[in-house]
């Protein structure tokens, strides 16, 4: 029962900084190009890299971080959802170039986010 503790704080956190990024980003950047989606997934790449390279490599911390920050804080935080809908709102309303430039930067910086989180806590390790 309390690893779903773990989640549901995780979520709710995960949750608001989705909002709090999110609507900040975009609010600075404008809405032409889903910039506040972006920058979550993004970020959420760099952090689920980092937590689970982290989290694995240190056995003597508490399991419940697992369920914390990447299924609670992360599942929460990260917009694939988003992003979908986003891409197929574009491709609807003929914006092939904005939707394969967002739709590639996000797998392509995603993958390259992921791969900085791990590495950053391999070093820190």
């Amino acid at each position: 029962m309390q690893k779903y503790l773990y989640i549901a704080l995780g979520g709710s956190l995960g949750s608001i900084a989705r909002y709090w990024v999110g609507s900040t980003v975009s609010g600075r950047l404008g809405s032409k190009f889903p910039y506040g989606t972006f920058v979550i997934n993004i970020t959420a790449c760099v952090i689920i890299g980092f937590a689970l390279t982290f989290l694995g490599k240190r056995a003597d911390l508490n399991p419940a971080w697992r369920f914390l920050i990447p299924v609670g804080f992360v599942g929460a935080y990260s917009t694939f959802s988003t992003f979908e809908w986003e891409t197929l709102s574009s491709l609807r309303a003929g914006a092939f170039s904005l939707a394969a430039l967002y739709a590639l930067g996000s797998v392509f910086l995603g993958l390259v986010a992921a791969w900085g989180g791990a590495i950053l806590a391999e070093v820190i390790l």
